[in-house]
C-alpha cells in the first residue's frame, strides 16, 4: 500500500509559510495602529499605500498556503515573538520611531523568510516551487516596504530628536532605492505589477500543473521513498480539488455552462477518485504502479483541457469581478477545510 506521507523537508516549509502569514497578520495590525498616532499626511499615504499592500498580500499569502498542500501551524515561540511585538506597538513604552524601526526589522526578517522559502523549494521539488511562484510577489513588494521605511525613519528620527521636519530630498532618495531593487533582487524574487490577487481559473490552473508537475517527477523516479512522496502528495492534492471544485465551483457554473457539460466534469472526477484508491492500495515497487499512473495522467489530462478551455471561458464570460472574487475566496477556503481534514485522518 502506498502511505501518504509528508515528506519532512515539506512540512518544515509549511510551517515556515504559516510563520510567514502570522508576521504578515502582524504587519497590517501594526500600520493601522501607525495611521491612528500619523499626522503627517505623506508619510500618513505611504503607510496607507503600504497597508493595502499587506492586505493584498496576505491574500496571496493565503492562496500559496492553500496550493502548497500542507497545512501547519506557526512555531509556538514565533507566535510569543509575534505576541510579545504587538503588546509592544499597541502600548505607550515606545516612541513612533521605535514602533517604525522595529516594523522595518520584521520587513527584513519576512524578505528573507520568503527568500529562504524560495530556496528551500528548488531544493524540494519543482512541484513546491511552482505553487509558492506567487510568494515572489510578496518578497519583491516586502523589500520595496523596507526602502519606505528608511525614508519614514529618517523623517521621525529627525523630528523626534530636533522637532524639525528633516531634508526634503529623502522621497527622491526613497524612489532611487526601490527603483534599484529590479536589478538587485532580480535574480531571487520576480516584480509583479499586478495588485490583484489571483482569480479563480489562475488558481486551478496552478492546481493543475501542480499535480502535472508531481506526476513528471513520480514518472522520473525509482526510489520507493519517492514514489511514495509523490503519490502521497498527489493523493493529497488532487482529492482536495476535485471535492473543493464540487463542493464550490461546479455548482456555480452549471446554470449557464450546460448540464450535460457539468455532469461529464463530476464523472470524470469521481473516475480519478476510483483510480487514485486503486492505485493507493498497490505496491509501488510492481511493475504495474506506474501503469496506472500514466492511465490516471491521461484522465487528468483530457479533464483539465475541458476546464481550461470551456469551463474557463464561461466563467469569464458570466461572472462579474465581484462574483469572481467572491468564487476565488470561496475555493480557497474549501480547500484549506479539506486539507485540514485529510491532515487529521493521515495522522
Amino acid at each position: 500500500m502506498v502511505a501518504t506521507l509528508d515528506d519532512n523537508k515539506r512540512s518544515a516549509i509549511a510551517v515556515k509559510l504559516a510563520d510567514v502569514k502570522a508576521l504578515q497578520q502582524l504587519f497590517i495590525e501594526n500600520e493601522q495602529q501607525f495611521l491612528k498616532e500619523l499626522n503627517d499626511p505623506e508619510v500618513r499615504d505611504s503607510i496607507q499605500n503600504m497597508l493595502n499592500d499587506d492586505k493584498k498580500n496576505l491574500g496571496i499569502l493565503e492562496t500559496v498556503i492553500s496550493q502548497y498542500g500542507i497545512q501547519a501551524e506557526p512555531k509556538e515561540t514565533f507566535l510569543e515573538m509575534v505576541k510579545k511585538v504587538h503588546e509592544l506597538m499597541q502600548g505607550s513604552k515606545l516612541s513612533l520611531y521605535e514602533k517604525v524601526f522595529q516594523h522595518e526589522l520584521l520587513k527584513h526578517q519576512q524578505v528573507m523568510s520568503g527568500i529562504i522559502i524560495h530556496k528551500s523549494a528548488q531544493t524540494v521539488g519543482a512541484d513546491v516551487l511552482l505553487a509558492i511562484t506567487p510568494l515572489n510577489t510578496v518578497n519583491f513588494e516586502n523589500r520595496a516596504h523596507q526602502e519606505q521605511l528608511k525614508g519614514i525613519l529618517e523623517i521621525l528620527g529627525v523630528r523626534e530628536l530636533t522637532g524639525q521636519d528633516a531634508d526634503q530630498g529623502i522621497w527622491a532618495r526613497v524612489q532611487d532605492g526601490m527603483a534599484a531593487l529590479s536589478g538587485v533582487l532580480g535574480s531571487v524574487v520576480t516584480q509583479n505589477t499586478d495588485k490583484k490577487d489571483m482569480n479563480v481559473q489562475d488558481a486551478i490552473r496552478i492546481d493543475h500543473a501542480k499535480v502535472n508537475t508531481l506526476f513528471t517527477e513520480l514518472l522520473a523516479s525509482n526510489d520507493p521513498q519517492k514514489l511514495q512522496e509523490y503519490f502521497g502528495q498527489i493523493y493529497k492534492d488532487l482529492n482536495v480539488q476535485v471535492e473543493a471544485k464540487e463542493q464550490v465551483i461546479y455548482p456555480k457554473v452549471r446554470p449557464f455552462y450546460g448540464e450535460h457539460e457539468t455532469q461529464e466534469l463530476y464523472e470524470e472526477q469521481a473516475q480519478m477518485k476510483r483510480m487514485l484508491e486503486e492505485i493507493k492500495a498497490s505496491n509501488p515497487s510492481s511493475s504495474q504502479f506506474k501503469d496506472k499512473i500514466k492511465q490516471l495522467m491521461d484522465v487528468f489530462g483530457d479533464h483539465i483541457r475541458q476546464e481550461e478551455s470551456t469551463m474557463f471561458a464561461a466563467i469569464r464570460n458570466n461572472f462579474s469581478t465581484e462574483q469572481s472574487e467572491e468564487l476565488t475566496t470561496a475555493f480557497k477556503a474549501a480547500k484549506v477545510n479539506l486539507q485540514e481534514k485529510m491532515d487529521v485522518v493521515s495522522k
